[in-house]
């Protein structure tokens, strides 16, 4: 635990050297979804030395890696669903690309729903100016500005404002470049393929999965961690670790119930 105003990196690293040095380990492997093992705390980990990590890359990184000239391509998943590919920009590090077509098409039918609500939007501002109540390139344009991006869909969209129009567009060859990569990620990790295989390490990068239903289940679903309405040190300490021993508890029933359900 660390005090409320300790930001993440430095926490980050202090409790890599806390774990490290309680439990006596000289290597140890780090599991970190893309927001928490970034680039720049893997060079603060490439500086403590014997550490390695598991991680993703972030959306921008992949489309760099799909580019023309570069090594992720989609004829790599003609036959498998995974394969590990190599770039000069993480030197030391192995890339292993997967495509998940489950994923694929839930991320497809988000971008149409998004897609459609973004419009419905657009059509309320249309509306308005075919019955002249907004007019004016400027006001239509401050209109327009309030709920073009409201869905994150402003990318896929083009417009034409005049001073009593809007028109839009489906912005359809930004709409077929993200496709291509939907169900698409990318695995970074630093551990030896002979230490790890890229199934295993895939498997790996999966399994954060539990843990995050096990921090959701702390915090808000059903142990309710927070508000912590404690304010001496040891009295937060103390609730903490009840919360986490019955989240133990909680996992454990799970495990043994499992086959019965």
């Amino acid at each position: 635990m660390f005090p409320g105003n300790t930001a993440d990196p430095r926490a980050f690293i202090e409790a890599v050297d806390l774990v490290r040095d309680k439990f006596g380990l000289s290597q140890l492997t780090l599991v970190g979804d893309r927001g928490m093992i970034t680039s720049a705390r893997i060079e603060a980990l490439k500086d403590l030395g014997g550490l390695s990590w598991i991680t993703c890359l972030r959306a921008p990184a992949i489309k760099a890696l799909a580019a023309d000239d570069g090594p992720l391509q989609m004829s790599l998943f003609d036959t498998h669903d995974l394969a590990e590919i190599t770039h000069p920009d993480y030197p030391g590090e192995r890339l292993i690309a997967c495509r998940n077509p489950v994923l694929a098409e839930l991320r497809a039918a988000k971008r149409d729903s998004m897609l459609a609500a973004t419009e419905a939007l657009l059509a309320t501002i249309t509306t308005q100016t075919q019955a002249g109540r907004l007019a004016g390139a400027d006001a239509i344009g401050v209109a327009l500005g309030k709920v073009i991006d409201r869905y994150k869909m402003a990318k896929h969209l083009t417009y034409q404002i005049t001073d009593t129009t809007l028109t839009y567009q489906r912005n359809q060859p930004s709409i077929a470049t993200e496709t291509a990569l939907d169900g698409i990620y990318v695995i970074r990790t630093s551990v030896p393929a002979t230490q790890l295989h890229a199934p295993g390490t895939v498997t790996a990068y999966k399994n954060l999965s539990h843990l995050e239903r096990d921090f959701r289940n702390i915090k808000t679903d059903d142990l309710d961690l927070r508000p912590i309405h404690h304010y001496l040190t040891d009295r937060v300490r103390a609730h903490v670790l009840i919360c986490m021993l019955a989240q133990y508890l909680t996992r454990q029933l799970r495990r043994t119930l499992a086959p019965l359900t």
